[in-house]
């Protein structure tokens, strides 16, 4: 009985504001934080429309509960004791919206953003090391030993990562974090592949495709791509680049997508 009249103290409409608030700092919480992986204004604006929405059925779901929920702004708009708050309210919040609006309406004085892919679409083939390769087949050809033979598998990983230090560090840094020491030089920075929306989305094959043929590699259909990539075929071997693959997968501790699962 008295959870039942606590629970009624707090008045519906102020119930409803603070479920969507709850709501909305949970999204921060779990993108912005936990995943690290802000939600563009654009989405996070629908999300919110669909939450509000939900939240005003859910508490309009009978006679009662809609009575309930407009009952504050009623009184305020009808009750004459409460002349002096009603035009403390009506005078507030068109002063705050005006004040968004013009902010938002504020022109930027930053250099105007290019359109980048981080991961454009690959071709279907590939040519690098002299040969062609198909890359809705192509497959990295250590990769099998991970479980036919484990000794060696680590092997292969140390391998590519003492070619990681010698050749990517520099950009990619020794954390594979993007923050090298040449980092901050180059427009756009290099990727940072701890984070889950880079390598962890691809198949081997695209990363072997992109370090390759670097840069220059990329496909004229969708230019201008910006990317300081050096075309690393130049400069290792076929099999270190498959070498580095297995490194930057097995330092992350991510799994490259594969073929079967798509």
């Amino acid at each position: 009985m008295t959870a039942q009249k606590t629970r009624s103290r707090v008045p519906r409409l102020l119930q409803a504001v603070l479920v969507v608030v709850g709501i909305y700092l949970a999204f921060r919480v779990i993108f912005d934080v936990i995943l690290g992986q802000p939600i563009p204004a654009s989405l996070m604006v629908m999300y919110m429309f669909f939450v509000i929405a939900g939240v005003f059925m859910v508490f309009t779901f009978t006679e009662e509960s809609a009575r309930e929920l407009v009952a504050p702004i009623k009184a305020l708009v009808d009750d004459p004791g409460k002349k002096n708050i009603r035009n403390v309210v009506f005078i507030i919040v068109p002063l705050l919206v005006s004040a968004i609006v013009y902010y938002k309406m504020q022109p930027s004085l930053d250099a105007p953003l290019e359109l980048r892919s981080i991961h454009p679409a690959p071709p279907a083939s590939v040519k690098a090391f002299g040969k062609r390769f198909d890359l809705t087949k192509l497959e990295n050809p250590y990769r099998k030993f991970e479980k036919q033979d484990p000794e060696k598998f680590r092997e292969l990983v140390a391998e590519g990562g003492v070619v990681y230090i010698q050749n990517c560090q520099y950009c990619h840094g020794d954390k594979l974090d993007g923050n090298g020491p040449y980092a901050q030089g180059l427009n756009p920075v290099p990727l940072n592949f701890q984070d889950v929306g880079t390598i962890a989305q691809l198949q081997e094959s695209f990363l072997f495709w992109r370090i390759a043929t670097g840069g220059p590699g990329l496909p004229k259909e969708a230019t201008p791509w910006i990317s300081s990539m050096p075309v690393w075929q130049n400069f290792l071997s076929e099999e270190e680049i498959w070498k580095v693959i297995l490194y930057l997968y097995d330092y992350t501790g991510r799994r490259p997508r594969s073929w079967e699962h798509e």
